[in-house]
């Protein structure tokens, strides 16, 4: 998850639903410095980026980390969510997060996120990537659910990274920039499929 972030006004060690059925709960997450959860005013401005699709949605959460961009969208009206997490400490504090929800609407899958997506047969109508900066993550995840057609002409790809990632994968998968912003170092952009998913 990205550096440099703002924190959420939740208490450290909790992360905050901001929107929908559960607005206002806080997740406990674990204390390392690579979980940097995505701060409450970012998420304000996806979610109403997503506001006309995110109702009845099938998402997948790819580096879901603290898992609150899956957790939000279900909160908002998401049908399903299913969330990827390589570390097991996460991955079992995830699957903590949703006992503490009382949820079945939630997968979540211990894998490493690549070989993950080699398996499964599965499309998404909103996919969120938010990986660990600088690590080269976000072009292939890209490329694997357009080849791979984890993704249909009318899905949605969220992407948070440091400055200037997006646009290279705009050029070399052919996604349009639907919506766009920055907070700090952090730049985060809505991409749509169009026609290429087909």
């Amino acid at each position: 998850m990205p550096v440099n972030k703002t924190s959420s006004k939740a208490p450290p060690g909790r992360v905050r639903i901001i929107g929908g059925k559960w607005r206002g709960r806080k997740l406990p997450i674990m204390s390392y410095p690579e979980l940097r959860p995505t701060p409450d005013r970012v998420r304000e401005t996806l979610f109403n980026w997503l506001q006309p699709v995110i109702e009845g949605a099938v998402c997948l959460d790819l580096f879901a980390g603290t898992g609150v961009l899956g957790f939000e969208a279900l909160s908002r009206g998401a049908r399903r969510v299913v969330m990827v997490e390589q570390d097991s400490k996460f991955a079992g504090r995830l699957e903590q997060q949703r006992k503490h929800l009382e949820t079945d609407d939630v997968e979540i899958i211990h894998a490493e996120a690549l070989e993950w997506l080699k398996r499964t047969s599965e499309s998404f109508d909103l996919v969120f990537l938010d990986p660990p900066f600088r690590k080269n993550l976000i072009p292939p995840s890209c490329e694997m659910l357009l080849n791979r057609r984890h993704l249909h002409p009318h899905s949605r790809v969220y992407i948070e990274s440091e400055p200037g990632v997006c646009g290279s994968v705009v050029l070399t998968n052919k996604f349009r920039i639907f919506r766009q912003s920055h907070a700090g170092q952090v730049e985060y952009s809505l991409l749509e499929c169009g026609q290429q998913a087909e």
